[in-house]
């Protein structure tokens, strides 16, 4: 699977095709483990919506800053100035009836800004005031918060053979 992402020219590659990935290690991918939560069902759902799926099993060292089904039941809500469920929130990515003028774009852009390069620890994330992310804008960081404080970070190191999962309470907008 090849996904290009809009005009910042990225490319996210799953399987053998990227010269930089490293061989893969052994146990469950970053899509696995969310699979088996269920913290990250809505998660999921947008993740195989956006055919980025693939690319979060791949060889590539990433980390996925991952928002609980709460934070996309809240900001679903928001955009649709309705109080949602999280099975309303699963219906509208999967049937692509996304609320509040969201398109599948929007939504690629927004689980890109959630991807960080490489794979960070807790140790290695928390000092940073600043990451890099795969939709081409950074993450401002400061302790446990991120960005001026549209999430927090409530769980760390969910360690995958592709990566980690750093769980968050918010869904960060880029």
């Amino acid at each position: 699977m090849l996904k290009t992402i809009g005009g910042a020219g990225l490319l996210l590659a799953g399987g053998a095709g990227v010269a930089s990935a490293k061989p893969p290690r052994d146990g469950p991918t970053i899509v696995n483990i969310a699979s088996g939560d269920d913290r990250f069902d809505i998660l999921v759902a947008a993740v195989v919506a956006a055919e980025l799926d693939g690319a979060l099993s791949g060889n590539r060292q990433l980390t996925v800053f991952a928002p609980t089904d709460d934070s996309f039941v809240t900001l679903f809500s928001e955009l649709a100035e309705d109080d949602l469920d999280e099975d309303d929130v699963l219906d509208a990515i999967e049937s692509g009836n996304l609320p509040g003028g969201l398109t599948l774009a929007d939504v690629v852009n927004i689980l890109l800004y959630h991807v960080v390069p490489g794979r960070r620890t807790a140790q290695s994330v928390l000092p940073v005031s600043k990451l890099p992310t795969l939709n081409g804008a950074k993450i401002g960081v400061d302790g446990p918060e991120l960005n001026d404080g549209q999430a927090n970070i409530v769980g760390t190191d969910l360690v995958a053979s592709n990566g980690v999962i750093h769980v968050i309470n918010g869904v960060l907008q880029p």
